[in-house]
């Protein structure tokens, strides 16, 4: 395993056959890497891919091409021992708390599911000491152990999921937008608990969202996905300050910023995209984002650009932006 890698994802595809002929190239051609104890934001719009490349990476999808590797072995080759063992050790967090948790199921019970099929536990006191330990670590107490999922409010939920996942004793986590269906108020509190529990557990996050400005305070690196692939990824400090691709430019103008008189005279300057949307169905050659770029060439409506280099570890995929 070089450099502490927990995932390296290579040339990862995965389509869905929509029927008469018609293919959905959700993921296409994505490649990555999370280092220990490391946040990778993936951000892009609603449809780009992001959730179906996390849940790809978990191996909740099988792929259709390309490789997942989990500190060096094929997520999508595991068998017996091995894959049970990964399904503990990486553990996702749904977007929506609303339908994730079973309401039927108390708090208690939701908590320890994992637990009771991998059995973590030598007797019901553990097994209620680890459930207690696991609601004070995300802000609620045990108190709530013996609670419905229909008592809570979203954030409240949030937690009992994000518990859900810990009690696994995980090491990789996919955020799949944790914070989307909660108040803004509440966004805050929990991205910090999540930084708070990474310190504290030695986490390695692949943290899934559309809203930039929370996925900042977050992530080490940022990879920007547009329609199934990645067309930028750097530093996070770095994206925000010099964001090189046309689409990451645009969405960077769009964050709202929380002073009327800045963001006023920032009107002027904020990014609006024209042009239909691609389609991910059957795509044609070239750049996804040639019908909505501003600096479109006829090459770019032909040829497909890859990532490169063009700073330290700063890679984009835009030929405009690589001189080629």
């Amino acid at each position: 395993m070089k450099d502490n890698v927990v995932l390296e994802v290579s040339h990862l595809k995965k389509y869905f056959d929509l029927g008469h002929g018609r293919t959905l190239h959700a993921v296409d051609d994505v490649s990555f890497s999370i280092r220990e104890g490391e946040t990778l934001g993936l951000v892009g719009e609603s449809g780009c891919g992001k959730t179906t490349c996390g849940r790809t990476c978990l191996g909740m999808y099988n792929k259709t091409d390309g490789q997942v590797l989990y500190r060096g072995k094929d997520v999508h080759a595991l068998k017996g021992s091995e894959l049970f063992a990964y399904k503990r050790e990486a553990q996702m967090v749904f977007q929506d708390p609303y339908a994730s948790l079973d309401p039927r199921m108390t708090v208690s019970d939701i908590i320890a599911e994992g637990m009771d099929v991998h059995h973590l536990y030598q007797n019901k006191a553990e097994r209620a000491e680890k459930i207690y330990g696991l609601l004070e670590k995300v802000g609620l107490n045990k108190e709530h152990a013996n609670r419905f999922i229909h008592e809570f409010s979203g954030g409240q939920r949030q937690r009992i999921g994000i518990a859900r996942a810990l009690a696994m004793e995980p090491k990789f986590l996919v955020m799949d937008e944790p914070i989307s269906a909660l108040d803004v108020s509440i966004q805050a509190q929990v991205i910090n608990m999540l930084i708070r529990l990474q310190k504290e557990m030695g986490l390695t996050y692949l943290f899934v969202a559309h809203d930039l400005s929370m996925v900042k305070h977050i992530s080490d690196r940022v990879a920007v996905m547009y329609l199934g692939q990645i067309v930028e990824i750097t530093r996070s400090e770095e994206l925000y300050s010099h964001p090189l691709h046309p689409y990451t430019q645009a969405l960077l103008s769009a964050i709202p910023i929380p002073d009327p008189i800045i963001e006023a005279e920032r009107e002027t300057k904020r990014i609006h995209l024209e042009g239909e949307v691609t389609s991910p169905i059957n795509p044609a050659p070239g750049c996804r984002f040639a019908s909505r770029c501003p600096y479109a060439t006829a090459r770019c409506k032909e040829a497909t650009p890859t990532l490169k280099e063009v700073g330290t570890g700063h890679e984009v995929a835009c030929f405009r932006v690589t001189g080629e």
